[in-house]
């Protein structure tokens, strides 16, 4: 008996995922969730809708997956920062990370995590949610690492760390909205260092 050839399953994509998902990246970015278009997408990506579907589903689907692969890329300061050694450099670490990534000349200007659903209307309900939730969750990231710092001698006893780590991430969403509004990466540094100014001095 002879062995017949077997077909492909399905046929192949013809575009790279990894690609797309980065151009998709940079439109959800530049015109944020409900200003980003299906065929701004399309376009950007350099496929059809079908293909969009057929490999990241829905618009909301997509966005869910830009927004993890910004957080893994642009955004990756705050895991970097949260691996320092001290909360001071945390902090540092952390407001420096957000001036570079929000006015990088070869990138859109601000945040994805702060202006991308900011003034969503309803039918941006669910990103507007996502991105509530994305922040709020780098805040506790924040608060538990300012914890440690605190339980470490490393922060003054009656520091308060969900206030720290609330006020750090206040700072760093103004620096996003400024650097949209054109304000200079120069400029923001600058306030990224008044802030650090305020900073508690260590623990005895």
């Amino acid at each position: 008996m002879h062995n017949q050839p077997t077909a492909p399953i399905g046929r192949p994509r013809g575009f790279d995922t990894d690609q797309a998902l980065e151009r998709a990246v940079l439109v959800f970015w530049a015109h944020g969730y409900e200003g980003a278009s299906l065929d701004d997408l399309t376009a950007a990506m350099g496929i059809t809708r079908t293909s969009m579907y057929r490999a990241f589903g829905n618009k909301e689907d997509l966005f869910r997956k830009a927004l993890r692969r910004y957080t893994e890329g642009p955004a990756s300061y705050v895991a970097r920062a949260l691996g320092q050694s001290t909360a001071r450099e945390v902090a540092t670490a952390f407001l420096h990370g957000a001036v570079r990534s929000t006015t990088r000349p070869d990138r859109p200007t601000g945040c994805l995590g702060v202006q991308g659903s900011l003034a969503a209307g309803e039918s941006g309900r669910n990103a507007r949610d996502i991105l509530a939730a994305w922040r709020e969750e780098g805040t506790a990231h924040l608060r538990n690492r300012f914890h440690r710092a605190v339980d470490e001698g490393d922060l003054p006893p009656g520091t308060d760390p969900g206030l720290l780590a609330r006020y750090l991430m206040t700072v760093a969403n103004g620096i996003a909205v400024q650097a949209a509004g054109g304000t200079t990466g120069d400029e923001l540094q600058l306030v990224a260092d008044m802030a650090l100014r305020t900073w508690p001095p260590a623990g005895p």
